[in-house]
C-alpha cells in the first residue's frame, strides 16, 4: 500500500488545486459553488481510493485473462482464423458476457466483466433500469423525463437502456452523475451533431455499445448537473467523452469519430479507467491523458487501453500521456499519420502485444514510422522515462523507441510476470471492436 504520508501530501495538493480552481482548468464550471466544491472533494477522495499502489499487479491480471481466453480447444489458434458466428468472443472481456443468448435479461452481468485499471467499475449495477424513450434534448435546466439528460442527472445508481434505435443531438454537454451505466445494446444509439459527454468529479460509470461522432463545442448556459442542482457553464471543449477528476470509469464497445477537440480526454486527477473494445476513426488528436505536465494529481492516473482498433483517418495521440501509468495492451494500430503513442511530463507507458502498422513513407521528410513521440524534453531527460515495448508486432517499418529502467520503476518478482499475448494475436482479439449489433434472443 502507498504510505499514509504520501497519500496525505497528495490529498492536500489535490484539495488545494480543486478548491482554488481557475478558469483554465475548471472544465467550464462558471460558478464553483458549494455544490461543486463538495463534488470535487468527494472526487479527490475517490481518486485516492481507486489508485493502485502496485500497477504491475493489474497489468499481469489482465494478461492472465487474455491467456485463459485464448487457451483450450474452443479457442485454438487454428479455429480463431475463421469467423464462426455471433458467439465467437475472442477476448476475455467479451467472453464474460457475449455468448449468453439471454444477455438482454442479464444486462447487469456486464458490470462484472471489466479488466485493467477500471476493473472495479460497476456503473448502475445496484440501481433500477431507466429506459430512454425520447431522443430530444431541448431543455437544459429542466430535462424532460425519458430523455438521456434526465436519466444521467438522477441521484443514485441507474442502468440506462434504450427503447429503440435513436439519434441524439445534445444541445449542450451531457453532465453525468456517479453510478450510471449507459447501455446501448439491442439498439443503434448514435450521439451526433452536438455536444459530447462530461464525466466531471464523479465515479463509477460504464459507457457501452453506443456510437459518438461529429461532436461540437457547446455554448454553455444554465445546465442541470444533478437531480437537485442547476449550474452555469461556459463553452465546452468539444470532446466526445471528457473525463475530469473522475475515477472507476469503463468505456467499452464504443465507436467514435470526428470531434471538435479530442475523442476521449482524461484529465485533472482521473484514474482507474479502462477503455476497451472501441473503434476509433477519422480524427486528429484522438486521446489526451493529463492536461498539464505539472499537475501533481495526475501522478495517480492509471489507465488501461485494451483490444481497441485505431483505424482509418487518424493522425496522432493514441494516446498522448502526461504523468501517470498507461498500459497499452493488445490493440490494433492500423493507421496513423504523425505518431501513435506520445507524451511529456514523465509518464510510464507499457506497450504489450500491440500491432503497429506504420504509414507508407511517401516523403522522407515526413517519415512517421516511429510509433512513439516525446515532447518538450531533451533525450537527456526522457531517457529516464519508462516507455517499454514487449511482444509488439511492428509492420511496414514501424519501430518503438524504449527508455527507462523497468526494474527501478516497477519492482516485481520475475516469476509473477505474465506476458501479454504477442501482437500476432491482435487481429482476433480486436475483431469485434466498436459498437455491436446485438439482437435480443441471440448471442451478441
Amino acid at each position: 500500500m502507498a504510505s499514509r504520508g504520501s497519500n496525505s501530501a497528495l490529498s492536500f495538493l489535490l484539495f488545494v488545486t480543486f478548491a482554488v480552481i481557475v478558469p483554465g482548468f475548471s472544465a467550464h464550471i462558471a460558478e464553483f459553488d458549494e455544490y461543486w466544491q463538495k463534488r470535487a472533494e468527494q472526487a479527490e477522495n475517490a481518486t485516492l481510493e481507486a489508485y493502485h499502489p502496485n500497477p504491475s499487479e493489474v497489468t499481469n491480471h489482465l494478461n492472465q485473462h487474455v491467456h485463459l481466453a485464448l487457451s483450450g480447444s474452443n479457442s485454438s489458434r487454428r479455429e480463431l482464423k475463421k469467423y464462426n458466428g455471433p458467439c465467437m468472443a475472442t477476448n476475455p472481456i467479451d467472453r464474460c458476457w457475449r455468448c449468453d443468448p439471454n444477455w438482454e435479461r442479464n444486462r447487469k452481468r456486464l458490470a462484472d466483466c471489466a479488466l485493467g485499471f477500471g476493473r472495479r467499475t460497476r456503473g448502475g449495477k445496484f440501481g433500477r433500469f431507466y429506459v430512454i424513450t425520447d431522443p430530444s434534448d431541448n431543455d437544459m435546466a429542466n430535462p424532460k423525463p425519458g430523455t438521456l439528460r434526465h436519466a444521467v442527472t438522477r441521484n443514485g445508481p441507474l442502468w440506462i437502456i434504450f427503447a429503440r434505435s435513436m439519434t441524439i443531438r445534445l444541445s449542450e454537454e451531457l453532465i453525468m452523475t456517479s453510478d450510471k451505466t449507459i447501455d446501448g445494446r439491442g439498439a443503434n444509439v448514435l450521439i451526433t451533431g452536438g455536444a459530447g459527454l462530461m464525466l466531471q468529479f464523479i465515479r463509477n460509470v460504464i459507457i457501452h455499445g453506443i456510437r459518438i461522432n461529429n461532436i461540437y463545442q457547446g455554448k454553455g448556459g444554465m445546465i442541470m448537473d444533478a437531480e437537485d442542482h442547476v449550474g452555469l457553464r461556459t463553452k465546452s471543449d468539444g470532446d466526445g467523452i471528457s473525463i475530469f477528476g473522475s475515477s472507476n470509469i469503463w468505456i467499452d464497445h464504443v465507436s467514435m469519430s470526428r470531434a471538435y477537440d479530442g475523442l476521449i480526454d482524461a484529465v485533472e486527477g482521473s484514474t482507474a479507467i479502462t477503455i476497451s473494445n472501441c473503434h476509433f476513426t477519422n480524427h486528429n488528436e484522438v486521446m489526451l491523458f493529463g492536461a498539464s505536465d505539472k499537475f501533481i494529481g495526475d501522478n495517480k492516473m492509471q489507465i488501461t487501453l485494451a483490444f481497441n482498433h485505431f483505424g482509418q483517418g487518424l493522425m496522432q495521440r493514441m494516446p498522448r500521456c502526461r504523468l501517470g501509468f498507461v498500459h497499452v495492451v493488445n490493440n490494433d494500430y492500423t493507421h496513423w499519420q504523425m505518431y501513435a503513442i506520445g507524451g511529456s511530463g514523465h509518464p510510464t507507458i507499457i506497450s504489450q502485444g500491440n500491432r503497429f502498422i506504420a504509414p507508407p513513407v511517401l516523403d522522407p521528410k515526413k517519415n512517421a514510422t516511429e510509433v512513439t513521440k516525446r515532447e518538450y524534453a531533451p533525450e537527456s531527460e526522457w531517457k529516464n522515462w519508462l516507455w517499454k515495448s514487449e511482444n509488439d508486432l511492428m509492420m511496414n517499418g514501424a519501430f518503438f523507441v524504449s527508455s527507462g529502467n523497468p526494474r527501478a520503476v516497477l519492482p516485481f518478482h520475475t516469476a509473477d510476470v505474465i506476458s501479454a499475448k504477442p501482437g500476432t494475436y491482435v487481429t482476433r482479439l480486436t475483431r469485434f471492436a466498436g459498437a455491436l449489433g446485438c439482437k435480443v434472443g441471440q448471442p451478441c
